[in-house]
């Protein structure tokens, strides 16, 4: 039944200390993930870890290494999927928070190979996969606590807040290292400035489980867990298999709709760094010019989580997909000229009009493909795939053909980028609109349950 009265639409106390926990949470975690983006695409990583290889080497080491933190991310959506749909999810959000800045400050810590050799790398990249694991299994807590406390009028908001930690998180990363930046010159940065942001997160994590210890756990998940009590059915075995085994097309058409997101948010933050640096423009300008897009970024994703409550899930994303196929050239010419304005003309508008139209009702869109019993699993896997596809294989495709072409080919990038915003409006297409499902009529069994999330 489909609620459309005024009340249905309003937040509940409970709800507005979910949403504002969620997104002060999600916004620390992405704050530790998002941060080695930033310092990797100054270059810094390529020449205190990756020395001797060059630049245009250790630059695509670095963003090698990135690329390994979002293929460990659907590692963690599994792990912390399974333990969330069997366990709860706020247990769940407690421990990825706690890994994420301990992770954090250990990679602030790790001597440069020129004091001890290959074993640096090696540490990068296995706190790195440390990370990724995490934060696969932070999104989906986040999401799914704001959604299955929400009214059904209210979902596509609520939700978004989860996404906005991410664009808070960039804000925090690239706003923070602008400040220490500075207060020191170029030496003093590169030798050790560019480690304090990663320790500084300890104090941000103090901060972020205090908070998170104060919400309570999702009401579906208590109502599913007593109902199998009460049947004595017991807690959900398998979630992962029940993910896998009912509902497999909406774990795919769920990763390559959000893959055209994914694909412009590598683009706009480690990648955009790099182009804007290289071409011209100074460090401390690409990093203001970056903060500045990323407050238009907070604003405008809870915007389109609201107009889909709405109108729907599948226009907006479908919109936004758009926007972002015929505005991939634009956005890199911009970034190519080496003019600061250009560059934030084009930030904002890759942030406000495809980013945001996207990510703003993303949340909500995969997580009521997924029944209550594997939606933490189900969720996380389907977003975390899209992530690796998109954020974590993007910026190194996107050196490597800027590489073939002499640092000039950026209309190879558009086309690519184009390219993967079509595959999104196809696979959106392919599935059906979910703003006014009940939540638990997801809650049914057997193949119904994929065809009630997608299109046959």
């Amino acid at each position: 039944m489909v609620t459309s009265t005024k009340e249905s639409r309003k937040l509940s106390p409970q709800l507005k200390r979910v949403i504002l926990s969620g997104y002060l949470g999600s916004s620390i975690e992405y704050y530790d993930f998002l941060l080695y983006g930033v310092i990797a695409s100054l270059g810094i990583f390529s020449k205190v870890f990756f020395a001797g290889t060059g630049e245009l080497g250790g630059l695509l080491a670095s963003f090698a290494t990135l690329a390994v933190g979002y293929i460990a991310r659907p590692v963690g959506g599994m792990i912390f999927g399974h333990f969330g749909d069997k366990i709860g999810r706020k247990s769940m959000l407690v421990i990825t928070m706690s890994l994420m800045g301990g992770v954090s400050v250990l990679i602030g810590l790790i001597p440069p190979a020129a004091s001890i050799g290959v074993l640096a790398p090696v540490l990068l990249v296995v706190l790195r996969v440390v990370q990724g694991i995490a934060v696969g299994g932070e999104w989906g807590g986040a999401a799914l606590l704001a959604l299955e406390h929400a009214p059904t009028g209210r979902r596509g908001f609520a939700s978004s807040i989860a996404n906005v930690g991410a664009a808070t998180g960039t804000l925090l990363s690239t706003g923070l290292v602008f400040i220490v930046r500075l207060f020191m010159t170029d030496a003093e940065f590169f030798a050790w400035g560019w480690r304090i942001p990663f320790l500084f997160s300890a104090v941000l994590v103090a901060v972020g489980l205090w908070i998170r210890m104060s919400v309570q756990e999702s009401p579906l998940f208590k109502q599913m867990i007593e109902t199998a009590e009460a049947n004595k059915a017991g807690k959900v075995r398998a979630p992962l298999w029940t993910v896998l085994t009912k509902y497999p097309k909406a774990v795919v058409l769920s990763a390559l709709s959000s893959v055209g997101a994914f694909v412009y948010l590598a683009l706009m933050g480690t990648f955009a760094l790099t182009m804007m640096t290289q071409n011209g423009v100074s460090v401390a300008d690409a990093l203001a010019i970056q903060a500045v897009a990323a407050v238009v970024h907070v604003v405008s994703m809870p915007f389109f989580g609201s107009l889909s409550d709405r109108i729907g899930r599948r226009p907006v994303i479908i919109g936004g997909s758009a926007v972002g196929l015929v505005f991939a050239y634009p956005m890199l010419y911009a970034f190519s000229t080496g003019n600061g304005w250009l560059c934030l003309v084009a930030l904002l508008i890759g942030n406000a009009l495809v980013h945001s139209a996207i990510f703003g009702p993303l949340a909500s869109f995969i997580s009521e493909m997924f029944g209550t019993g594997a939606r933490y699993s189900g969720a996380s896997l389907g977003y975390q795939l899209g992530s690796t596809l998109g954020s974590g294989f993007a910026p190194l495709i996107a050196v490597a053909i800027l590489a073939t072409g002499g640092g000039n080919n950026y209309g190879m990038v558009a086309l690519f980028t184009a390219a993967i915003c079509a595959v999104s409006i196809v696979a959106t297409l392919l599935t059906r609109e979910s703003k006014d499902r009940s939540l638990t009529q997801v809650e049914v069994t057997g193949r119904e349950a994929a065809r009630d999330a997608v299109q046959a």
